[in-house]
Parts: structure tokens; sequence; C-alpha cells
């Protein structure tokens, strides 16, 4: 009698290649995303510190254009002090480089900075390529330089995209600038994912693809400002990637 003796591989060497191989493309994408993404500030040798920190932001178009949000250069802009602005990154001179506000969009927080140099761009997602349970990751600067020029990567999933403001049963619950939202409404994404004040500018890409579809601009804070750092609520929104597009478009060269 022959016996024939069959020799397989256990299923589990071939996950753990799978595995090896997505952590392997991820580290590969979150270097590239790093590459792009900045720091936006101010820096000034008559402050105190010098370099101040105020939001994320990342490049597109030729590498020169920087993306971030509208309040982001408001807090600049407030103080007087957009002849300081800077782009900070850790290929970049410590002083940072300048840059100047060449488009603006408040209506959905975004604005664009032009900078002296150039980056590595990102690719932006084409419109209506995101779906509800896709998975996403940011790359910014959540507390500021607490790492120093180094953008922290946090992953999560599309858990949402829906009107900015929802039909509620009340006037009462409508606050502030949230009315003007009824007369032109727009659908925002809603990441659950946990995301702090730095990460505002943040690109949103899939992991996918490696394509930005968003842009970090607010977190759900339940309770006071205080509890965004205390007590996360893992609830996180970005203004499509579309609007950057349209607001990149309405550069005159």
């Amino acid at each position: 009698m022959v016996f024939l003796i069959f020799f397989v591989a256990p299923a589990f060497a071939r996950d753990n290649a799978v595995l090896q191989d997505r952590d392997a493309y991820m580290a590969d994408l979150v270097s590239t995303i790093k590459a792009a993404t900045v720091s936006v500030g101010t820096y000034s040798f008559k402050d105190v510190p010098m370099v101040q920190f105020r939001g994320t932001g990342f490049a597109i178009a030729d590498g020169s254009r920087i993306v971030t949000n509208q309040h982001v250069v408001d807090a600049i802009k407030e103080k007087h002090r957009m002849f300081n602005l800077r782009i900070f990154h850790k290929t970049l001179p410590g002083k940072g480089v300048k840059a100047a506000l060449v488009a603006e969009d408040p209506f959905h927080d975004l604005a664009i900075l032009e900078m002296e140099g150039k980056l590595p761009a990102l690719p932006l997602a084409k419109d209506g390529s995101l779906r509800e349970g896709h998975q996403v990751a940011f790359t910014g600067f959540p507390i500021g330089f607490v790492l120093g020029l180094n953008a922290t990567t946090h992953t999560g999933n599309v858990s949402a995209i829906a009107p900015v403001i929802l039909p509620s049963p009340h006037g009462s619950l409508i606050k502030g600038d949230m009315v003007k939202y009824l007369k032109d409404p727009w659908d925002i994404i809603q990441l659950d994912a946990v995301a702090f004040p730095g990460n505002s500018g943040s690109p949103v890409y899939r992991i996918a693809t490696g394509e930005v579809v968003g842009v970090i601009n607010k977190v759900f804070v339940k309770g006071k400002k205080e509890f965004v750092l205390k007590e996360p609520t893992g609830i996180t929104y970005a203004v499509p990637v579309s609007f950057v597009r349209k607001l990149n478009r309405s550069i005159k060269n």
C-alpha cells in the first residue's frame, strides 16, 4: 500500500503574509501623505514662542498650493498676523516658508494658501467616489507641535454622508451660523475617528486609493470645549473635496 503525504501550508501563514502586505502598503501610503502634509502658523522673532501653530494643511496642484480651513486662517487674520503667515514642514527651514492667502470659502470653511517652493502634491478623489463604510485615514498635527514636525495619522471609516444641518423639530435647536445652511444645504462627511483641534485642515484620504476625499474641519464636542481633549467623542466631520477642487479652479493664474 502506498501512502501519499501532502504538505499544506497553514492558513495562518497565508493570512500573515496578507497582513504583512497590508502593513507595508499602509506604511508607504502614510509616508506619501506625510510628505505633503504641513503645519500652518506664524513666525516672528517678537513672539514667544517665535513659531505659533494654528492648524494643518496639505499640498495640491503643483505643490505650491496649500489647503487648510478658513477658521485656521481667520485666527491669524484676527490678530493682524498675515504678514507672518508661514508653512512648516520637516523638509523646510526651521522658520518655515512664507505663504499668502490666494482663495477662501468661508461658507465651506476652506482656504488655499500659496507658499514659496513646492512639496509633493496629493491627488484629489473624483466627486461621488466616496461611500459610507469606506475606510479612511487622516494625517495632521492633532495637538500642535507636541510631537514636533512629525504629523500623526488616525484611521476610521465613513459613518455618514449627510446634510450639514438636518431638519430640526424645534427652531430653538438651530443655533448661530447654522441657520445659513438651511438656505443652501450641502453634504458633510462624518467619520468614526478621533480628531483634535490641531487636526483642522488635515487631509482625509481613502486607504484603498490614497486619494483625498475631504478636509477635517470640526469635531463633535459633548459639553464644554475643554472636553474635546479630556473626553473626545470620536465623531469628526470633514468638508468634501469637491469644494476644494471648485475653490482651486477659482484662482486666476
